[in-house]
């Protein structure tokens, strides 16, 4: 058995610097929910590490933010997908929280949940602060073009030759399934 965790807002669904601060702002980003049944009806497991910073910043509460993932499920269960499993740090960048991102907590957490080695485990993400906690959680890192991905490319953060780069999450789990058949 092997883990993908994903980051939610720019990998999944599309990003705003306005943050994503209801169901109906929630939108999928093209091919991520088909990506994400792909990977169930192969026998990974999928879960979210998410900074959602907006709850303490009082743009939506945890009823709203539950209300997404809501909505999200139901959306995948249309293509019999499903996350397996949501982490997410309520708090903002100056409240020093051990559970945001680019601190690993959330990645660790998820990995204890499933009792699964950082071996059996990658990280796909659209920012330095994604390709961090993966760095600090000691797991591959996958960045995605979509949400903050190609701004993130050109910052000069990511180096390329060791950090896979795809198009969109799609693209990525296509290429994984075509190279590493279970």
């Amino acid at each position: 058995m092997q883990l993908i965790i994903l980051d939610r807002d720019g990998v999944i669904n599309e990003d705003s610097d306005a943050y994503i601060k209801s169901p109906e702002e929630w939108i999928p980003i093209a091919g991520s929910l088909e990506a994400i049944a792909k990977l169930n009806a192969t026998g990974y497991k999928v879960a979210i590490a998410t900074n959602q910073s907006g709850i303490a910043r009082g743009y939506y509460n945890l009823a709203t933010l539950e209300a997404m993932h809501q909505k999200m499920q139901y959306l995948l269960a249309q293509y019999n997908g499903k996350i397996d499993y949501i982490a997410f740090c309520p708090h903002k960048p100056d409240d020093h929280c051990q559970c945001r991102k680019p601190q690993a907590t959330m990645l660790i957490e998820i990995m204890q949940h499933f009792n699964i080695s950082t071996q059996q485990t990658l990280f796909v993400g659209d920012t330095l602060s994604d390709m961090k906690a993966a760095q600090y959680a000691r797991i591959p890192f996958v960045l995605v073009q979509t949400g903050k991905g190609n701004k993130t490319l050109k910052t000069g953060g990511i180096n390329q030759e060791t950090t896979p780069v795809y198009n969109n999450l799609f693209a990525y789990v296509a290429h994984l399934l075509q190279t590493h058949k279970h």
